[in-house]
């Protein structure tokens, strides 16, 4: 399951969406999560739906590879989608003692099922197709204004990045320190809770340790880069938003048209 995490890994590729302006991308995708939350109709989900899917096939990245990504939020899914399944309103089409399932409660587990996996599929997308340097690029970009009020946002922007980019490396770290763990006996799978929670203390201690190690090591590597942080600093490669980008923007506006229309048919139609 560990290694089935794949957020902040980066999948090289030469596909339209590796290569539209990280600013750009960073903003749509924000625009796509929140409209997601304003689908309220089948109709309008499955056009936040198209539009997600459309995203993923023209990013060339591997479905299996997108599948992975979403395997650790299946269960979340499950337990979301019957909490709301159970707790619906009206008339119920389905009784079974104090189990009562109603056309509201079915709709609401369906939109939230569907809500979740659109919300990861759409973040992926952003970490998949964009590099960390890009990231830290567009991060540092978009909260530059708020320097108004004297915050070090290259900092801010740098450390978000190396934490993403430390989340596949903690869990490859993860996975070695447990096979090395179970070469030596340790029992990690069976027993209780208890017997489990005990059994990750073998695992997490060698993990702060090797975390540390890696952050001082990070850290006088940068120091003999003459990292002196965001002042002064000029940029290798300087972000310019081209027509592939107003393109982009264009359909998601016309993606957010379509989805308030949407809504103000289906209310003049109910």
């Amino acid at each position: 399951m560990i290694g089935d995490i794949t957020i902040g890994q980066y999948f090289p590729g030469n596909s339209i969406i590796h290569r539209l302006d990280a600013r750009m991308k960073m903003v749509l995708i924000f625009v796509v999560m929140v409209s997601i939350f304003f689908c309220q109709n089948y109709f309008s989900m499955g056009l936040a739906a198209f539009l997600v899917i459309g995203t993923v096939l023209l990013s060339r990245i591997n479905l299996k590879v997108i599948l992975k990504g979403m395997k650790p939020i299946i269960f979340i899914v499950i337990i979301t989608t019957l909490l709301n399944l159970f707790y619906g309103t009206g008339e119920p089409i389905f009784r079974l003692g104090i189990i009562r399932i109603t056309q509201s409660g079915l709709n609401n587990a369906i939109f939230m099922a569907l809500r979740i996996l659109l919300l990861v599929v759409s973040g992926l997308m952003l970490t998949y197709t964009t590099t960390p340097t890009q990231l830290t690029d567009a991060i540092e970009s978009l909260l530059k204004p708020l320097t108004v009020f004297k915050f070090d946002i290259h900092s801010l922007a740098m450390t978000m990045t190396i934490a993403l980019r430390f989340i596949p490396i903690l869990i490859e770290e993860v996975e070695k320190i447990m096979a090395a763990q179970k070469s030596r006996g340790a029992d990690m799978e069976s027993g209780g809770l208890i017997k489990r929670v005990k059994g990750i203390i073998p695992v997490l201690i060698p993990l702060f340790i090797s975390s540390f190690r890696r952050a001082n090591e990070l850290a006088d590597a940068m120091e003999c880069r003459c990292y002196r942080g965001g002042e002064g600093r000029t940029k290798m490669n300087v972000n310019h938003l081209v027509l592939r980008d107003y393109i982009a923007l264009c359909l998601v506006i016309a993606y957010c048209a379509g989805i308030v229309l949407l809504k103000i048919y289906t209310q003049r139609v109910i």
